[in-house]
């Protein structure tokens, strides 16, 4: 099995779009106030690209993009980050894909300075939570303020570990 994961280019936007949209589907994150809805989606490279600190990465298996993950500021906060858009096919679920790309986007995070890292999801999603869980991230009891996904239900916060 042969995985690479690189950062997003503008030739990717639609592949990464439908993937998206489709795990979407799949999840019933369909619609307003939640991630797949997101005007970025449509233009994921440019978005990420010219925002500083930011980062989408996407995953190949044997050649074919089968997901990605980002990090991006927290409302443009430069103490709180939040991991975006972690969105696989079935045929890349399981074979540790989303770890590497999420651990990827935190490795950025840390790099950037970051403190802390949010995320907000569906409780249908219980193989990302458990994912989340075992990268650090604690569950909070309510989002973050300005969170704009205002139909998800978990929320879950990582303290960021300064390396020395």
């Amino acid at each position: 099995m042969r995985v690479e994961i690189s950062a997003i280019e503008a030739t990717d936007d639609a592949v990464i779009c439908n993937i998206i949209k489709a795990v979407g589907v799949e999840y019933g994150a369909v619609g307003e106030g939640f991630g797949p809805a997101d005007a970025e989606v449509m233009n994921m490279s440019r978005f990420y690209l010219t925002k500083q600190s930011s980062l989408y990465l996407i995953a190949r298996l044997e050649g074919e993009i089968v997901g990605g993950c980002g990090i991006a500021p927290f409302n443009s906060s430069k103490e709180v980050c939040e991991l975006r858009k972690l969105f696989l096919l079935p045929a890349a679920r399981g074979l540790g894909i989303g770890k590497k790309l999420t651990q990827a986007c935190l490795d950025h995070a840390q790099a950037a300075g970051f403190q802390q890292c949010y995320l907000d999801t569906l409780s249908t999603m219980k193989k990302a939570i458990c994912l989340y869980a075992g990268l650090g991230f604690a569950p909070l009891s309510s989002p973050l303020a300005g969170t704009i996904h205002g139909r998800c239900d978990v929320w879950m916060l990582k303290n960021l570990e300064l390396h020395v």
